[in-house]
C-alpha cells in the first residue's frame, strides 16, 4: 500500500507504515509487537540477554496472532559470548526476518545474520557509528537522539544527530529519541528520516510488558523529569548512560552505586533483581519498583494515558499523514497523487522559450526550497524548546508543524518529476543558531522566511503544472501569515 508516509523502509521490513516499536528489553512482548504490525507498522521483541527459550516462545506467539514480518533486538557487546552465540543460532534457526543491534558495532555478528539472509538494522549515536555499522552491512540505520529513553549510545540531540547521519550513509534512515505524536514524526522525516521509533510512547499501552507502576509513572512524568545517568550500571558497561525518571536512587538516597556489594530489590521468577541494576519494572516482577529504573524518553510530558497500543499508533500515523499531505483534506486525493506521479510534469522542449521552468530549473528551485525549509525547522525545533514563554514556545511550534509539512510538499514535487531530493540542510540553520537570543533568532527566522515569499513569488509564473503551482500557492500564503504572526508576538507589549 502507498501512503503519504510510504518509504524505502517500508518496502525493506514489509510494513505500511514507517512507525516502528523500539526494541525494549523486557518491555516490548509479542503481544506488543502484535498490535504494532497489526495497526500498520513493525515491531522488534526486546530479547536482550535474555534465554533462547523466550526467544523461541515469543517468535511463536508473534507467529500466532498471524504477524510474519516483525524483528528481534539484541545487543551483542552487552551479552556474554556464548549466551550471544546460542541467540543468533536460535534466531536463525527461527528465520526470523529483522534483527536489530545496538552498542558498540561487530561486524562478524551482522556478516553472520545478513549470510542468513536475514535484514540487518543498526542503532547508532553517531555518524561515525553510522559509517562503520553500514560498512559492516547494516542496510538501515537508527540515529538515536540522547533525548531518548533507555540505553543511550550518543551525546546530540537527535536534531543534531539524523541530519549528520542521513548525509553520511546510502541506506534508509529511522529516527529515535524524544519521539511520541505525529507532529514530532512528520518533523523527523522531513529532516530526512524515512520513519520513526518509539519507544516510551508505546511502553505506556496495555500490551507492553512493563509493570503498571512504570506505566502509571510515566503518564503522571514530564520531560523535566528525566535524567540522563549512570547510576544503573550492574550488567553494562561501566560510564554508559540511560535516560530514566527521576527517583530516589538519581537523587542519590541509596549510597555509593559502585560499592563491591550487592543490595537485592526484587526478583523475577527466582531471579535477583539488584539495586542499580539496568533491570526496569516488569509484569513478571516483584520488589521496590521505585528504586530500579524507571526508563523514560524525554517526550513523555505528552502521554496523559494509557490507552491500546493500536489506537495510540493510528493517531501518530493519522497525524503525521495529515501533516504530510501535501493539501487540505477537500484536494488531498486528487494533489497527492499528482505530486507523487512522475509524468505530473511533462515539459517540452519550448518550455525555456514560453516563459516556463524547464525540469531541470524547476527541480533546481524546489531542491533550494526544500534545503531552506529544513533550516527553517531545524531552528523551529531547537527554538521551541529554549523558549520560557508558552505562548511564543506554541507560536514556534506551530511553525515548524508548517515547516515540516512543506518539506514534505517540496519532497514529493522533487519526486514527481523524477529527480532525487537533496538531503542537505540550508546554511540559514547555522547562521541562525549563532544567534542567542530567541526573539533576536525569531526575527531572523521571519527574514529567512521573507526570502522562502520571494523565491516563491518569483517562481510562480514559472510553473506550468497546476499540482505544484496550487502546491507552492498554499506554502506562500502559509508563509506570509507565519511572517506575519511573528512580527506581531515580537513587538513591545
Amino acid at each position: 500500500m502507498t501512503t503519504a508516509l510510504h518509504r524505502p523502509i517500508c518496502d525493506l521490513l514489509g510494513c505500511t507504515y514507517p512507525v516502528v516499536l523500539a526494541g525494549m528489553g523486557g518491555v516490548a512482548r509479542s503481544e506488543l509487537v502484535a498490535a504494532v504490525a497489526q495497526a500498520g507498522g513493525f515491531g522488534f521483541l526486546g530479547m536482550v540477554r535474555e534465554p533462547v527459550a523466550l526467544i523461541r516462545s515469543e517468535v511463536d506467539a508473534v507467529r500466532k496472532h498471524g504477524i510474519h514480518r516483525f524483528g528481534v533486538n539484541i545487543i551483542p557487546a552487552a551479552t556474554p559470548a556464548e549466551l550471544l552465540d546460542a541467540q543468533i543460532r536460535t534466531c536463525i534457526e527461527l528465520q526470523v526476518p529483522v534483527m536489530a543491534l545496538f552498542w558498540d558495532v561487530m561486524p562478524e555478528v551482522v556478516r553472520r545474520l545478513r549470510d542468513a539472509g536475514i535484514v540487518v538494522v543498526y542503532q547508532v549515536g553517531s555518524a561515525a557509528e553510522a559509517v562503520a555499522a553500514r560498512q559492516a552491512g547494516a542496510q538501515a540505520i537508527i540515529a538515536q537522539g540522547c533525548e531518548a529513553g533507555g540505553h543511550v549510545r550518543g551525546t546530540s540531540p537527535l536534531e543534531q544527530v539524523l541530519p549528520q547521519v542521513v548525509a553520511s550513509v546510502d541506506c534508509p534512515v529511522l529516527a529515535a529519541g524524544g519521539i511520541v505524536d505525529g507532529h514530532d514524526m512528520a518533523t523527523v522525516m522531513a529532516l530526512g528520516a524515512d520513519g520513526a521509533v518509539l519507544g516510551t510512547a508505546l511502553m505506556a499501552t496495555n500490551e507492553s510488558f512493563a509493570h503498571p507502576y512504570h506505566k502509571q509513572r510515566l503518564v503522571g512524568a514530564s520531560g523535566s523529569d528525566t535524567v540522563l545517568t549512570d547510576i544503573f550500571h550492574i550488567n553494562w558497561p561501566r560510564g554508559s548512560n540511560v535516560r530514566v525518571l527521576a527517583n530516589g536512587v538519581t537523587r542519590g538516597e541509596h549510597g555509593d552505586p559502585f560499592r563491591s556489594d550487592r543490595t537485592v530489590i526484587g526478583d523475577e521468577e527466582g531471579r535477583p533483581i539488584y539495586l542499580f541494576s539496568t533491570d526496569s519494572p516488569l509484569q513478571s516482577m516483584t520488589g521496590d519498583f521505585e528504586a530500579m529504573a524507571l526508563y523514560s524518553g524525554m517526550g513523555v510530558g505528552r502521554i496523559d494515558a494509557i490507552e491500546p497500543a493500536g489506537e495510540r499508533l493510528r493517531k501518530i500515523i493519522a497525524e503525521a499523514s495529515a501533516l504530510m499531505t501535501p493539501q487540505n483534506a477537500s484536494q488531498a486525493d486528487s494533489l497527492q497523487v499528482e505530486l507523487a506521479s512522475p509524468a505530473c510534469y511533462a515539459p517540452t522542449m519550448d518550455d525555456g522559450y514560453m516563459g516556463f521552468a524547464t525540469r531541470e530549473e524547476l527541480l533546481a528551485a524546489l531542491g533550494e526550497l526544500l534545503e531552506a525549509e529544513r533550516a527553517g525547522a531545524r531552528v523551529c525545533l531547537r527554538t521551541a524548546g529554549e523558549a520560557d514563554d508558552p505562548e511564543l514556545k506554541s507560536l514556534v511550534d506551530r511553525v515548524r508543524h508548517d515547516e515540516a509539512r512543506w518539506c514534505a510538499v517540496l519532497t514529493r514535487a522533487i519526486q514527481g518529476l523524477g529527480g532525487t531530493p537533496p538531503r542537505r540542510i540550508g546554511a540559514f540553520y547555522d547562521k541562525a543558531m549563532a544567534i542567542p537570543s530567541v526573539p533576536e533568532r525569531l526575527a531572523f527566522l521571519n527574514r529567512g522566511q521573507g526570502w522562502v515569499v520571494k523565491r516563491l513569488r518569483a517562481l510562480l509564473p514559472k510553473i506550468r503544472d497546476d499540482g505544484i503551482h496550487r502546491a507552492l500557492s498554499d506554502m506562500l500564503d502559509a508563509h506570509e501569515k507565519n511572517i506575519e504572526r511573528v512580527t506581531v508576538s515580537l513587538q513591545p507589549q
